[in-house]
């Protein structure tokens, strides 16, 4: 699970929330739990806690270790800061490949919304059931858009893929990262699906591709795993990559999309996004209250 995010576009509404602009996975947006322990229950019926890893960062040790308290110490993985998606997923994988090199893996970011959970993991399901057919794939989640959003990323899905999880697995034409609005409405014309950034894949094919599509970067990344000392002195040299835009997005061929219908499901990336939410709960959102009442 990636929890290693700074969330700086929701740090004004978390300070709000919890009188201090913590990152949000942290932060309990709605309800008694937060987002990173929302999605820690959410995947519990699929993923053992001794089988489940979480990414963090080591500024944010004294917010993630209790609300990480269930899991194994050795299962919280401590990136020295934050360098964007690529490098913490690379991470990740490479020190689960230490511990279980021929493992399924299942990746969730942990400051997502999901209104249906039952169906959500019904879905992450048949996923591992496609990978299981066809293991040289990953599988991602792409989910039905309900409007076209600028602040999203797309899956252009191709042709159907044969596969006992149904007719809901497609090959993959290629991504859009976050396109603005005309661009974002063309696509979602063509059946683009949102990108949920869930995937489910063979760790050692996704190694295998990343040491293709950027071996430098993975080679150097896996050598420093061995030297705690000398990876807390070059982590601030990597060089920040988005996972979904240059890697994904260059690697079409080797991926699956399993469409997701009607699971609620968005991106808690701005208050807007948030607020939207909300919103179509029939729920108001709770730091407004003083402002509501003030007026």
């Amino acid at each position: 699970m990636l929890a290693g995010g700074d969330g700086v576009r929701l740090r004004e509404l978390t300070r709000l929330i919890s009188c201090a602009p913590i990152p949000k996975q942290y932060c309990r947006i709605l309800g008694n739990r937060s987002l990173l322990e929302t999605t820690l229950a959410r995947i519990a019926p699929l993923v053992a806690r001794e089988r489940t890893l979480v990414i963090v960062n080591r500024s944010h040790l004294e917010l993630a270790w209790p609300q990480l308290a269930a899991l194994p110490a050795r299962n919280v993985l401590v990136q020295p800061e934050n360098r964007d998606t690529g490098p913490g997923v690379l991470f990740s994988l490479l020190a689960l490949a230490r511990r279980q090199p021929g493992a399924m893996v299942a990746l969730f970011p942990s400051d997502h919304h999901v209104g249906d959970e039952r169906r959500f993991r019904s879905h992450v399901a048949r996923m591992a059931r496609l990978v299981d057919e066809h293991p040289e794939k990953m599988a991602l989640l792409g989910v039905e858009p309900d409007r076209p959003e600028g602040g999203f990323g797309y899956i252009l899905p191709g042709k159907r893929l044969s596969s006992a999880t149904g007719d809901a697995a497609f090959h993959v034409v290629s991504f859009h990262e976050k396109p603005t609005p005309s661009p974002a409405a063309r696509i979602v014309g063509r059946h683009a699906l949102w990108n949920s950034f869930v995937m489910v894949f063979r760790l050692s094919r996704m190694l295998e591709l990343l040491h293709q599509v950027r071996p430098a970067g993975t080679s150097r990344l896996a050598r420093l795993l061995h030297d705690p000392d000398a990876l807390v002195a070059a982590y601030p040299s990597i060089a920040p990559w988005n996972f979904s835009r240059d890697f994904l997005a260059r690697i079409p061929e080797h991926l699956a999309v399993v469409r997701a219908v009607e699971v609620g499901w968005s991106d808690w990336g701005t208050p807007e996004a948030i607020e939207q939410t909300l919103a179509g709960m029939g729920v108001f959102p709770p730091w407004q209250a003083p402002l509501r009442a003030a007026g």
